[in-house]
């Protein structure tokens, strides 16, 4: 088992390690005086998990409130965000209760900004049930919801109190939920470290998820730590992510973020060797990894279509948007780039 903590806005453990959800009321009452636990789940994950974590809830002597939502990012909307509003509070719930979000980055991110905005905040904690979740979305405080127009478009910066990744449920995980986990974690290691890389190449990741979950969150730990509120290194989280995020909106959320991230980095990374600002081996090694995690790094849909909704995305400041962009594996930087000058970036990213 390892405890990473997150020093933030507030400090918080984040817990991973086997049999986590079973022991989850324990660990909450050391964090938590709450009596009320709202758990937020999607249709998936509670069916699996959820009567396991009522249980411990309950057993360390809190009453549960759950909500229980449809899954997928398509739901993660102003609509389902107000139902669960309304059910807290005909529910009474106050602001010396707590929200628990129970499932991957969806989940979360709804959870989350419930909690934020609810009588102006209540505290929260994770309990991701995704490797993605685990590895990225989980920590760091970002929550949001949708818009027709844009991805998360309407959130807050709100961290949790707690998280605890418990690995047993990356057990049931999908083939596919999986990989999208998998391409964070090859995100990490493009930005941060060539040796990380390499032990992918290695081991599989499901071969070490204690070690891998708790790499990324160190590495996430540490970027939060200097930037909580995303204004300086914590942007080199996103490489990737301005494509990927486009691809998703394109695609009317039909391939999942996870999918949508390997080909922003594909994209990015090809545009990055014809400008120069990295050697063609860095696109070679960064395909070979997509590869053997079955991940896609071709982005078939119209440039103007992606330029749209890049210019929608919230990571657009103005008429300067920042890329992030890498210069070897384990390194990139960020790339300020003129609205204007995007569509070059794009077609140099093979995109279309």
């Amino acid at each position: 088992m390892k405890t990473i903590t997150v020093q933030a806005s507030g400090s918080y453990d984040v817990i991973i390690g086997k049999g986590l959800l079973a022991k989850s009321g324990e660990y909450l009452r050391q964090v938590s005086k709450a009596e009320t636990v709202v758990l937020v789940s999607d249709d998936n994950v509670f069916p699996l998990y959820g009567e396991r974590t009522v249980n411990a809830l309950e057993a360390a002597g809190y009453k549960v409130l759950t909500f229980v939502f449809p899954h997928g990012e398509q739901n993660k909307n102003l609509a389902v965000y107000g139902q669960l509003l309304e059910t807290m509070c005909e529910a009474h719930v106050t602001r010396g209760d707590i929200v628990a979000a129970l499932g991957g980055g969806v989940v979360g991110d709804l959870a989350g900004f419930a909690a934020a905005t609810y009588q102006r905040g209540i505290p929260f904690i994770q309990l991701p049930t995704t490797l993605l979740a685990a590895v990225d979305s989980s920590v760091g405080g970002k929550t949001a919801v949708d818009l027709s127009a844009g991805k998360n478009q309407v959130g807050a910066f709100h961290q949790p109190s707690l998280v605890l990744c418990d690995i047993e449920t990356l057990d049931t995980l999908p083939e596919e939920q999986y990989r999208c986990g998998c391409a964070e974690v090859i995100k990490t290691a493009m930005i941060s470290s060539r040796d990380f890389f390499d032990s992918l190449a290695k081991t599989p990741v499901k071969a070490q998820y204690e070690e891998v979950i708790g790499t990324c969150v160190q590495l996430k730990a540490e970027v939060v730590r200097q930037d909580e509120f995303d204004t300086g290194v914590r942007m080199m989280l996103n490489f990737g992510h301005t494509f990927g995020h486009a691809a998703e909106s394109c695609s009317g959320f039909g391939i999942l973020h996870g999918q949508g991230v390997a080909m922003g980095m594909a994209a990015i990374t090809r545009a990055a060797v014809k400008k120069g600002i990295c050697g063609e081996e860095v696109l070679t090694d960064l395909l070979s990894m997509l590869a053997a995690y079955q991940l896609p790094a071709d982005m078939q849909y119209p440039v103007e279509a992606v330029l749209t909704a890049v210019l929608s995305d919230k990571k657009n400041r103005g008429r300067i948007i920042s890329l992030i962009v890498p210069e070897a594996v384990g390194r990139c930087r960020i790339e300020k780039v003129e609205t204007a000058d995007l569509k070059g970036w794009a077609e140099a990213g093979d995109i279309g």
